[in-house]
């Protein structure tokens, strides 16, 4: 007999996103998720983007010799939290339940009895399919010393920020996304930050040309970043911690690790459901199926950063796969992604680097936001917008760096989902001033490496002008 279509184990917001989605379907959807289940990390990266924005407010008030570390960060983190509580009220447990879908608090795990049950609470439920979109957790790096010293990983940080007298100095350890925003609000926040990355840049996936930009931002506020410079060794002497990073000794107060992310998946019996794993991440097909074909995962439970648009995607067709027939394939080429630091880095499809390992012959698109009228007037000229083409005009990839880089990606990733080539981009008339300027001033370069040209009818009617 079964009880469900679908049993989603959660622990995230992309799963209680997946079974509203579910309830879309007409499914009868059960939902498990860890007891007095809260998602701090929703503070990075959606709601600290706007701890920036708030300190510059109180700029002038601390330019007036108030402490950066008293009022600001107390009222600020108060701010961001209503931004989380009001995000989480769009998928309680209160709205769920309205919805149809049977919310279980507790932790569970897969049994075979004799065939495949999810057991929690002392029930055995039956489902069709089963979707895993648990959480993550921290990635702690084997490094000598470090369990022995006190540190911190995100969600824990966030008190520690809020007390009476919080840390000044801080050694942050990761060159990824979580790393790079939160090293740019400490410096925001009057905080003496030094960023180690043990790769020979910061965020090495992305081309060279953006990475320098990005980090040079940083550095123009004051971030310390070591590059190249793995940690050997911590200790805390004489109640003072030290880092040793390649051949320098750094003294902190405090250190934040931001090595990323692991799927939360221990305590859920997968061996036993047949499940397989290598590296600690999940194997999956194309579809999102495991190894066990009723089971099927998304968002954290597979790993890799945690974007939570490219999470709730996941889970889309993993419940299109798990509830009807599974014949739908995830394709990330036209999925955009954003690193909510200043300025903001949005990317969609192929970088540069990407596209010449996969294709003979690229053609690369560079407009600098100097050249788009409202960025003079909000003052944000710092950017550039990168278009990767094919010789035809095809859209292979974009990268943008620079104020709203975050919602003007969005239109080159509807160009490559619909197959809309550079020259469909060039007929858009965007509204002056704006940003979305810089769409046209893409346009007029491929009008000038005559990626764009006229139409034979054009040209035939051009011999009677």
């Amino acid at each position: 007999m079964i009880d469900y279509d679908v049993v989603i184990i959660g622990g995230s917001l992309t799963g209680r996103y997946a079974a509203t989605i579910a309830t879309q379907f007409e499914a009868k959807v059960a939902l498990v998720e860890p007891p007095q289940q809260e998602f701090p990390y929703l503070l990075t990266p959606y709601a600290l983007t706007s701890l920036g924005k708030l300190r510059q407010q109180y700029s002038e008030i601390a330019s007036d010799a108030v402490h950066p570390n008293t009022v600001q960060w107390a009222e600020v983190m108060q701010k961001a939290k209503g931004v989380v509580t009001n995000i989480e009220e769009l998928y309680s447990p209160v709205i769920l339940a309205a919805l149809g879908v049977d919310v279980i608090s507790g932790i569970g795990q897969f049994e075979r009895t004799p065939s495949l049950t999810f057991s929690v609470n002392q029930r055995q439920l039956r489902s069709r399919k089963f979707l895993l979109a648990t959480g993550s957790r921290p990635v702690i790096p084997n490094i000598e010393g470090l369990q022995a010293t006190a540190y911190y990983t995100l969600p824990e940080v966030l008190s520690v920020l809020t007390s009476p007298n919080p840390p000044t100095r801080w050694v942050i350890m990761g060159g990824n996304p979580s790393g790079i925003q939160m090293a740019q609000i400490f410096t925001r926040f009057g905080l003496d930050v030094t960023l180690i990355v043990r790769h020979s840049r910061i965020l090495p996936q992305e081309d060279p040309e953006i990475t320098q930009l990005i980090q040079a931002a940083l550095e123009a506020e004051g971030v310390r970043i070591l590059t190249a410079t793995p940690v050997s060794q911590i200790k805390q002497i004489q109640g003072k911690k030290w880092v040793q990073a390649g051949n320098q000794a750094i003294e902190t107060d405090e250190i934040l690790l931001c090595a990323g992310q692991q799927p939360d998946l221990a305590h859920l019996n997968l061996k036993a459901a047949g499940v397989r794993s290598h590296c600690n991440r999940l194997v999956l097909n194309a579809k999102l199926q495991t190894t066990h074909p009723r089971i099927y995962a998304c968002g954290d439970a597979i790993g890799g950063y945690s974007f939570l648009n490219i999470a709730n995607y996941e889970a889309a067709i993993a419940l299109k796969n798990g509830l009807f027939f599974p014949r739908h394939r995830v394709d990330y080429s036209s999925i955009p992604w954003a690193v909510f630091c200043d300025p903001q880095l949005a990317r969609v499809g192929l970088s540069e680097t990407q596209a010449r390992c996969s294709y003979s012959n690229v053609v690369v698109l560079r407009q600098y936001f100097k050249s788009v009228a409202a960025a003079h007037l909000e003052m944000t000229t710092t950017g550039v917008c990168k278009v990767v083409l094919a010789p035809t005009g095809e859209i292979l990839g974009a990268t943008i760096v620079g104020s709203y880089a975050a919602e003007l990606i969005h239109v080159f990733g509807l160009a490559i989902a619909q197959r809309i080539k550079i020259d469909k981009i060039a007929q858009l008339a965007p509204v002056y001033p704006s940003f979305s300027e810089i769409f046209a001033q893409i346009a007029i370069l491929a009008y000038q490496t005559q990626l764009i040209r006229p139409s034979i009818l054009d040209r035939f009617l051009a011999l009677w002008n």
